[in-house]
């Protein structure tokens, strides 16, 4: 079955600051063969994209293609300021699926589940265009659920396709978007380019620090049309964090619970990715994976800087 999976991300503030969670949506192939499911008829229609960066709407929601291929997940080892854990390892995707073009929104949430999930701050602001906040990892998996029922209903979503939350190798690749650098705009990351604070990666451009989330698209987008893949907020992919990335074919660590890596504490992690407005521009890069010290199931309220998760997502949804 393909899917539309629908990735989240939490916005995480570093340097002790509050943690929130941002939703993005992926469209991509169902995975029967993982579930002994027997695939529905085929639908003969032309759901997926042609080429990467081709756009379509679903469920309200924007979306970009980001086609099958081949990249090397993690960093090389001269990459700047690079961190444990990002050895290159060789992925193969052999499904495309579509990427949330923006982050989840308020707006969006308020339309799908109704009430926002957690409380807002000075820091996420009020407003239906800025990134929704405070979102737990049942949570967002329970928002592309009804995303999914919701969009099977209209029409608009084939039965063989699914929104869920990308695994950290879509999300990695559809960041990068061709690119082999350490972000989506080149081995530089200004504060212009990205919403983060403090020094921008690499000689990079100083800019406005904005101290709190920005309304979804403020920034320019990477190569294949996705906005926000860096800094904003923190977002959540559906893997367990390992510290050692997965590669290989189609990798999936959704349900590798006994091999998740342990903090100094004994937590486990679903992964986190892209890096958030608190960040200096280093943790933005596109390979850096992070766990937050805390059960998935929390809603975190202030984690340290050395508390970061390990993250998946702009956190933008699969398909």
């Amino acid at each position: 079955m393909n899917d539309l999976s629908f990735a989240l991300g939490p916005l995480l503030k570093n340097h002790g600051c509050t943690a929130f969670t941002v939703l993005t949506l992926v469209l991509a192939a169902c995975p029967y063969a993982l579930h002994g499911a027997k695939p529905p008829p085929a639908t003969g229609g032309t759901f997926p994209g042609v080429k990467a960066g081709d756009e379509t709407t679903v469920g309200g929601v924007k979306l970009c293609w980001c086609p099958p291929g081949k990249f090397d997940m993690g960093s090389p080892r001269n990459e700047p300021e690079r961190r444990p854990g990002e050895d290159q390892v060789e992925v193969t995707l052999t499904k495309g699926f579509w990427m949330a073009k923006f982050e989840t929104t308020q707006g969006d949430w308020k339309r799908i589940m109704g009430k926002l999930p957690g409380p807002l701050t000075g820091e996420l602001p009020e407003g239906d265009v800025y990134p929704v906040g405070n979102v737990n990892f049942a949570e967002a998996e329970g928002f592309c659920q009804k995303v999914t029922e919701l969009s099977r209903q209209s029409g608009e979503l084939p039965k063989d396709w699914e929104f869920r939350l990308p695994t950290e190798a879509q999300w990695e690749y559809a960041c990068r978007a061709g690119t082999t650098t350490a972000t989506s705009f080149g081995d530089k990351l200004s504060s212009k380019q990205a919403n983060f604070k403090g020094r921008p990666y690499n000689g990079g451009e100083p800019g406005p620090s904005l101290n709190g989330a920005a309304k979804v698209g403020s920034y320019p987008a990477n190569p294949w049309g996705l906005h926000d893949m860096h800094g904003n907020i923190y977002e959540w992919c559906r893997d367990w964090y390992h510290r050692k990335l997965p590669g290989g074919i189609d990798p999936d660590l959704h349900d590798a619970k006994e091999t998740a890596t342990k903090s100094e504490h004994g937590d486990i992690s679903r992964s986190r990715r892209g890096g958030c407005w608190a960040d200096e521009g280093w943790p933005c890069r596109t390979c850096l994976s992070i766990a937050l010290r805390a059960p998935p199931a929390l809603r975190p309220h202030r984690v340290s800087r050395r508390g970061r998760p390990a993250m998946t997502g702009n956190s933008h949804s699969t398909a």
